[in-house]
Order: C-alpha cells, then structure tokens, then sequence
C-alpha cells in the first residue's frame, strides 16, 4: 500500500460556536498544492471553447452519428468542426431574426443528437440561456420549466413534439417558436398554430437567418450560460444557473488533473454520446472534448443497442451511470459461465491472480499482461477495444462492480462525486489506486472542501474517522436557482455550498459518501426520490396508519413498512372471510396483497413515476413509536433507527421482490 495523501489542508478546523455545528479542516486536492490552475487564456465563455477548437483544429471529426443504409446501421459519418460551425452560425442568426435578444431563453429537448449540441452553441455564440428541457421529472414539469424560465422558443427532438404539445395552452404564454431536429407533419403545423405558435423544420429554420448576419455579443465569465433544472425534495424542479466561469474553470481543473495521472485527452479521443446531455455530467464531459477538438460520436437513442454502437463507434473514453454498468457487469458473468468449464476455470484463475497484483499497488497494464492478452482481452473488444478510461457517476457504483471492471476491463475505473450545482465534477478517484475502491477519491484540483458536523445524525467532522455533510467553495460553483433566492441562501453560507450529502476522509484523502442529510435519496438508476413526498401520498390509503418509504442507490425500486389500521384490517378480514386475531392478520400474505393493491391505486390516481411506485411491504402491527426510538417527540421518523431495526425485513423484501 502506497502511504499517498492526496489531500492538503488549507484551513484549520472550527470548533461548534454559537449553536453552529463544528467544521472539519478545509482540504484541497495535493494537485493544487501550489494554487489552482490559472485560467486558460482567452478562454472566458463557453463560447470560446468552441471558438477556438474550429480555428485550431477546423478539419477534425466533431460530430459523428450512425448512417442508415437501407435499414439498416452503418457506419459513422462525421461534421468536423469547421462544418458544425458553419451550420452553427446559421442557427444563431435564424434564432435572432425570431427577435430573440441576447439573455433571452431558449429550451432544448430530446435525445443527444448533433442538432442538439449546434442549438446548444448557437445559444452560447449569442449569450442565450440554453435551457434543457426533459421529462424524467415527470409530466408537468417540462411545462413547469418552459413558464418558469420564460422559454420563447424550443428546439425539439421529432418525436418529442407530442410530448411539447401537452404542454399547450400554458406553455404558449412564452413559447412563440418551436424548431424541429427534424421534420414536421402538417398536422402539427396546424394544430401548433392555432395556438399562435410557429413551429420549423430543421431545414426550414436554417434558411430564416440567410444573408443576415447578427454581431455576437460581448460575453463574460459571470454570464450565465444554462440554467439546468434539477428535482428538488419538496414540490418544483429547481432551476441552476451556471454560468460560463463555472464550465471554463471546471475545465481548467479537469485538465490539470487528468495531466497530473498522465491521462490527458487528446485530439484523437472518441466519445460516445447517450447520457443525456440535459443534465451536467454529459455536458461538461462533451465540453471537455470539444476543447481538446476531440470527437463525439451519438448512439441511436436504444439501450439495447448501446453495445453495438459501442463497437463500431470505438471510443477511448466511456462514462456511464451505475445502472449501465450492472449491466455490462452482469452481461459479463452470464457470458462467462455459460463459456463451460475451462474458461470459468481460466478465468477465476486469471481474475483472482490480476486482483492479487492489483491490491499490490501495480498498475492495470502490468498487473497481469498475459492474462490481458488471452483472457482480458475480449472483454476489452466488447467496450470496441480501445477504451481507456471508464468513469462512472451520478449514483453510487456497488464496490463488488467496481472491483470487477477494474480488473477485466483493461481500463482504469474511476468514479466521480459532483451535483448539478457544484458544475459536476468535484471529487474523482485516482488511476492505479486501488484504496480507493468504494470512494469518490479526492477533490478535483478547482474547488476546496470540508465536512461540517451533523450533530443529529451523530457525524462528527473532528473525530478520528471524520465524518459530516460535505460542503464545497470554488468557482465552479453556480450562481443560485433561478428565482429562488430563498432556496439559494439556503445552501450557501460563507461561500460555501452545502451539499446535503453526508461523507467521510479516509486515510489517502477520498472521500465516501455514506448518508443523506435531507430525506431524499437516489434509486441505482440515478433517479431521485423525494421520500416524505411519496409518504404524504401513500398516507392517504385509508387502511394506513402510517408508513415508512425505503430505499437506497443499490436498488433500483423502493420498498416500505407499514402500520396499518387496526378496525380497517379487521372489517377487511370479515369481508374475506379470513380468521384470527390483529397479529396474525398482519402476517397473512393475501393481506400484504391487499395494502400494495390499495398503494398501487393511490399511485396511478397520484400519476406517480414508475420508480416511485412499491415494489414489497412488510405490515407491522406495532406503531413506530418513540419507545424503539423509531419517532422523534415531534414524531419525525427516524430514517437511520427505522433501518437500523428493520434491516432483515428490509433485506429479505429485497431478497423475495427479484
């Protein structure tokens, strides 16, 4: 074990004063220990990092999606820069002879596609906020977005248009423009006008701004660039402003880390193009590449094709969410036991001796060379034989599948700890360093960070094992939620932006995140679940005393105990005909089979999201109570006692629900 620190501190820790919690030391990444990395020159807006890739490297592969010849998928076809510049050009002069001024809003929806990314830079030439738009956050919310952020014109996806329509008439209060990736069929065109909205075809809209050419605003570091909405606990989707500084000197950061490991990105790196570009970690990735003139290409929007373009696309860098690499993990096992015995045996023998090495402190590539070649190596291919950085993010990767990939995927493995607020990337683990299995690693070389104790939860930030929310201050941070000052003061104090993730140092300076500060939780697919909102709406069963709402990021659904009413367990035993005293009737199955019935009803009328909805209860016919310390005197349950005494039937809900 290599003793490596990979943190310095900057800052003493602050003792609890004035009934402020107390405050670990300030930390920062040991690749910072001489100053953050200055800005890089001439390099102020999102904007310009696209600017200057065209004039460096105007004849590179930018963007690439896959032909279709005769039905069938063919090969990349590429833009390079210069082209998607050109093309970019006419966007942002079509959007401004709509009258859009710069500061003005603009919404992209769909699935990442080139057009996708020129509405996105056709926005950052003209200083437009480009707002995402998505519908992972449910029904309303992409109509709650275009109001809130007072969208006047949308480029969409063709087959989302649907989807845009739904959000008629409210939406038509700002959205006077809808541009289509595609084409349009008449009878949207007819049915979008009626409404007084005009709506274009990709081809159509390109020619409004030919032979006008609008001059491009000055644009500044503090100008904000997207305003990205993300699920809030409670009620709406909060909208995040970051503005350019935040993109650019995340970049700056990103560069000199992935330097400092002899990792950096090159001209000749291939990016495959599926996380949504509406959230942070793919734009700031896709950002990255553009600034080095690398190249993306796009996958064809199917899941069950992602494998596939995997293969023809041939990328070196593959960044993925937990639930996408289960899967690859688990494609990989089935694929090998089915390989009959002297594979399996082979290949236990291969994985156990590369692991020993690993664990030695040698390096990936050495670790096991001739295991690579005859064993490895075909897992490699499956990935198109050339990636050599998988970084995964957004949720937290189970540590058994970690170990796993980092071991058979001829790759390093990183994972990464960042929210929308905090531009993405803020912790990522180290190349080569095996300890750090299980963490999000060290800070990235931009931001500082701390733990402030949370006495309640019984973390303490100045104890041997320091634990307590995590708290970041840089300049990557964003600049507040969009019309919510109040929600902004909430998190920042001091400079500092709170989390509301609970972590803890380990010895070589990662940091695992290991709790919730507030009770909402990410299911394994990366989705958030705001519990006591799901909680308020189950209560409303009237069978239902009260009920408790699990889950955590390895499962991908939720599971709950509930109190039910005695009298109403009762009269439905009569109407079943079914015997016995309370206890007993608690235990019956067909009881359980009633309760999820009713929660699933509530669920439907609710129009709650799939993930929200109850896989397995248990029925407890004691009331959580103060007494088992399951309630606080204000009766607030909870969450760390509640699973704590409950875990077996937790367990085995989860056990029996698969």
């Amino acid at each position: 074990m290599s003793g490596k620190n990979y943190i310095i501190e900057v800052e003493p820790a602050k003792p609890a004063k004035d009934g402020k919690p107390s405050i670990g030391p300030v930390y920062r990444s040991v690749f910072a220990k001489d100053g953050f990395p200055p800005p890089i020159e001439g390099l102020d807006s999102c904007w310009d990092i696209f600017r200057l890739s065209v004039e460096k490297y105007p004849n590179n592969r930018m963007l690439g999606r896959r032909e279709i010849v005769d039905g069938k998928p063919g090969k990349y076809v590429w833009q390079t820069y210069k082209e998607v510049y050109d093309l970019v050009v006419k966007v942002g002069n079509s959007i401004r002879s709509c009258g859009i001024e710069e500061g003005g809003r603009c919404g992209i929806y769909g699935a990442n596609c080139a057009e996708w990314i020129m509405s996105m830079e056709a926005c950052n030439a003209h200083g437009l906020h480009c707002v995402p738009l998505y519908d992972t956050l449910g029904a309303g919310a992409v109509e709650f977005i275009i109001c809130h952020a007072e969208v006047t014109i949308a480029f969409v996806e063709e087959k989302k248009i649907p989807e845009l329509l739904k959000t008629f008439p409210n939406a038509t209060k700002y959205l006077k423009t809808i541009v289509s990736f595609g084409k349009v069929t008449p009878q949207q065109k007819d049915e979008i006008e009626k409404f007084g909205v005009v709506v274009y075809a990709w081809d159509e809209f390109l020619l409004l701004g030919e032979n006008k050419n609008y001059d491009l605003p000055v644009k500044h570091k503090s100008d904000i660039c997207t305003i990205m909405y993300t699920s809030g606990t409670t009620g709406d989707p909060k909208g995040v402003m970051i503005s350019n500084n935040s993109i650019v000197t995340l970049i700056a950061g990103v560069k000199r880390l992935l330097v400092s490991v002899n990792e950096s990105l090159t001209v000749n790196d291939v990016y495959l193009s599926y996380l949504p570009l509406a959230h942070i970690f793919d734009r700031v990735i896709e950002e990255c590449f553009i600034n080095h003139g690398a190249s993306i290409g796009f996958w064809r929007g199917d899941v069950k094709l992602l494998v596939e373009d995997i293969g023809e696309l041939k990328p070196t860098i593959f960044c993925a969410v937990p639930r996408v690499l289960d899967r690859i993990h688990s494609g990989l096992q089935q694929k090998i036991s089915a390989g009959g015995f002297i594979k399996q045996t082979m290949f236990n023998f291969a994985y156990a001796y590369k692991l020993r090495n690993l664990r030695k402190g040698l390096k990936h590539d050495e670790a096991a060379p001739i295991c690579d070649k005859i064993v490895f190596s075909k897992v490699k291919q499956g990935l198109g034989g050339k990636v050599r950085l998988i970084l995964s993010g957004a949720a937290p990767l189970a540590s058994h599948v970690e170990e796993y990939l980092r071991v058979v995927s001829c790759a390093h493995v990183l994972q990464g700890y960042g929210l929308t607020e905090t531009c993405a990337g803020t912790f990522v683990s180290i190349p080569h360093e095996m300890s750090m299995l299980g963490t999000v690693g060290p800070p990235v070389p931009n931001v500082d960070v701390c733990l402030e104790s949370v006495p309640e939860m019984g973390y303490d930030a100045l104890s041997r094992s320091p634990r307590g929310e995590v708290c970041v201050r840089g300049d990557t941070l964003f600049s507040g939620y969009y019309k919510r000052e109040d929600l902004t003061k909430e998190v920042f104090e001091d400079g500092w932006f709170h989390t509301g993730d609970v972590g803890e140092w380990q010895p070589n300076g990662s940091l695992k995140i290991i709790d919730r500060k507030k009770n909402i939780f990410k299911l394994s697919q990366g989705e958030y679940v705001a519990v006591e909102n799901l909680e308020n709406i189950y209560g409303l069963v009237s069978a239902i005393d009260s009920i408790w709402v699990y889950g955590n990021s390895f499962e991908s659904y939720l599971v709950a105990v509930v109190n039910p009413k005695k009298q109403a367990v009762e009269e439905w035993a009569q109407e079943n005909e079914l015997t016995g005293d309370f206890n007993s009737l608690c235990e019956n199955p067909k009881l359980k089979e009633y309760i999820l019935g009713e929660l699933n009803k509530i669920g439907k009328e609710k129009k709650l999201k799939g993930f929200e909805f109850i896989k397995a209860v248990h029925v407890d016919p004691e009331p959580f109570d103060m007494e088992r310390d399951l309630l606080t005197p204000t009766f607030k349950k909870k969450r760390p006692q509640l699973l704590k005494y409950y875990q077996n039937v937790i367990d085995n809900m989860y056990k029996s629900a698969k």
